[in-house]
């Protein structure tokens, strides 16, 4: 008889629910991983809602920090018992996407089109980590040590969060100097802030409500910031800017009012960065694009994945250039799962992020 786990499984709209279901059976190509800190991200979230469709019986989550218990036979280079991570994104390295040098959407092409998202396997197309044990496919292009000066929640936000939030600088190609506006300062809206720090923008422009979001953003590199409910937000961004407008916007929310809000701020030739999940179509209004006139660029990103991309962002945490740690703000067994759900969901008692440690 299969050894039992503890899951997060997906349920039906609106319920998550914690239940037992077989530890995963592993390929020679894969590797099964015991967890010993994972969390909750705003996708899963979505998930929860129904506004991202998933199996029912599927484990959720995509971010696993842990230790290698068996390894496929193919799979060289690590060890049983060694401490990983792997990120969200989970790419083959032999896919179309992959060949094209677009791995975060590793996934096979149709007659009918290019499906998107295909890299992003935990928690949507496969068992997720959101449990005691997780199948790691492709291990040898997905498995990264962790160094053993770096605790789990040191490096819990490699996986996605920081990787996603750096992307967003990266994509929208911030440079030395730029002025940057992010969109809303959770998780991901912070990880940017720090992402922009870095790649040399000297004016960072936070926009949020919530004291604490804004006062972590002063401390990761925001110049400014503007809290929505009591200032106009494209106002006292162009203000900031001397009516120049920001080199940079990046969208971290999902919702029109800021994608439009983000395509408002922006310089003649500037950049928005998308890295919201949106739940229903977007409308651009004719003047915030400039008719189609403006030399702006839209682009999107989703997280980019693989163990070269887990080796940079640890090396950018143990540098200590970067201190994610304050994100963590509350913490759950996997037997609490379902209340660490309603807390983040409902976004209560100032949470950021939730560790989840079986």
């Amino acid at each position: 008889m299969a050894a039992k786990m503890k899951a997060a499984i997906f349920a039906e709209p609106g319920r998550i629910v914690l239940d037992e279901k077989p530890v995963p059976e592993i390929g020679p190509n894969d590797a099964l991983i015991r967890i010993t800190t994972t969390t909750i991200c705003g996708t899963d979230v979505h998930i929860l809602k129904g506004e991202y469709p998933v199996a029912r019986g599927l484990t959720i989550g995509h971010e696993p920090v842990g230790i290698i218990e068996k390894l496929g036979s193919a799979v060289t280079g690590f060890r049983e018992g060694q401490r990983v991570i792997t990120g969200a994104i989970t790419p083959s390295g032999h896919s179309f996407a992959c060949l094209c040098g677009c791995s975060s959407q590793d996934g096979p092409g149709t007659k009918h089109g290019f499906k998107a998202m295909g890299g992003w396997k935990f928690g949507n197309t496969i068992d997720g980590a959101q449990a005691e044990f997780i199948r790691v496919p492709d291990a040898i292009l997905n498995l990264s040590p962790v160094p053993d000066h770096l605790s789990d929640e040191e490096v819990l936000m490699c996986p996605d969060i920081m990787s996603t939030g750096f992307a967003g600088a990266e994509s929208g190609a911030v440079k030395i100097g730029d002025t940057v506006a992010v969109f809303a300062l959770g998780p991901i809206g912070l990880c940017a802030v720090a992402g922009a720090k870095l790649m040399g923008a000297t004016t960072i422009i936070g926009v949020d409500t919530v004291e604490k979001r804004l006062s972590i953003a002063r401390t990761l590199g925001c110049s400014h910031t503007v809290d929505f409910r009591t200032a106009d937000t494209v106002e006292a961004i162009m203000e900031i800017t001397d009516g120049r407008g920001v080199d940079v916007s990046i969208e971290a929310l999902g919702t029109q009012k800021t994608f439009e809000s983000a395509l408002r701020v922006l310089r003649p030739g500037g950049t928005l960065s998308s890295l919201g999940v949106y739940s229903s179509d977007l409308t651009i209004p004719l003047t915030a694009f400039s008719a189609g006139l403006g030399d702006n660029r839209i682009v999107t990103t989703l997280c980019p994945g693989g163990k070269e991309r887990m080796r940079r962002l640890q090396s950018v945490v143990a540098s200590g250039r970067v201190d994610l740690k304050p994100l963590v703000t509350h913490r759950f067994k996997l037997d609490d799962i379902e209340a660490a759900y309603d807390l983040f969901a409902h976004q209560r008692d100032g949470v950021l992020k939730v560790a989840i440690t079986p």
